[in-house]
């Protein structure tokens, strides 16, 4: 099978000249929810940022569907199909709910039936987000804000999604619903690529996963290889060097 995604010998990273990203390579299936975990400064995010055009690869190969798209800008990325949930919550605050909906779809915005389409479908999907859609998007608690920055998303139905930490900074309470959000974007046709600290919640989600430190695969497999005590065990190993 031919991977939606695929990352050959990466390099990227902030600074010209110093990497954060040494040579990663990993794949992800349609339909399948990838994880990445690893310690902190591993590289997680600094990957995620350069699949999405924020960073300039310094070297490798990124496939998405078939097409080459490694140094594209934002934008063009955004309009073959690739939705970016970043770690923080970056809603507009004194925009409205459905305001904030219809910036997410903005590359619709010449075809009005498209448009109206997708928003009665993300907002059918969050009823929550449909019974808040005149209220400013300041108003929200933590766990609707990644609501709504997850249906924001969603408005261009992408074929894969990048989220990043998006259980981050949430009470315990809230996590299984952010679960439930990106098991709704995946059922609403979605692939995933998502990158959490909150490791055993990650883990019962996922299909596959990629555990990386200082910006290299160090571990990889199907999710059915990594109980805890190993992930456990090799996260260590990472730390200790």
């Amino acid at each position: 099978m031919t991977a939606l995604l695929a990352i050959e010998d990466l390099f990227a990273g902030y600074v010209s000249g110093v990497d954060i990203l040494q040579g990663l390579s990993l794949k992800v299936e349609t339909g399948s929810v990838t994880v990445v975990i690893g310690p902190n400064g591993a590289g997680k995010s600094t990957l995620l940022r350069t699949l999405f055009g924020l960073l300039k690869p310094h070297h490798g190969n990124v496939r998405f569907a078939g097409q080459e798209i490694g140094g594209r800008e934002p934008a063009s990325i955004k309009a073959l199909g690739i939705g970016y949930v970043p770690q923080e919550i970056n809603v507009f605050p004194l925009l409205t709910v459905e305001e904030n909906l219809r910036m997410g779809g903005w590359i619709l915005r010449r075809d009005r039936a498209a448009f109206a389409r997708a928003l009665e479908r993300v907002l059918d999907t969050f009823p929550l987000l449909a019974q808040r859609r005149h209220e400013p998007a300041g108003a929200l608690s933590g766990g609707q804000g990644r609501m709504l920055s997850v249906a924001r998303e969603m408005m261009t139905a992408p074929t894969l999604m990048l989220v990043d930490e998006p259980t981050a900074g949430l009470a315990p309470a809230l996590v299984a619903q952010v679960y439930e959000l990106l098991q709704a974007a995946r059922k609403a046709g979605s692939t995933i690529l998502l990158v959490d600290q909150n490791v055993e919640d990650a883990l019962r989600h996922a299909d596959d996963v990629y555990l990386i430190d200082l910006g290299r695969v160090r571990a990889q497999g199907p999710v059915r290889e990594f109980p805890l005590e190993r992930v456990s065990a090799l996260i260590k190993e990472c730390l200790l060097g």
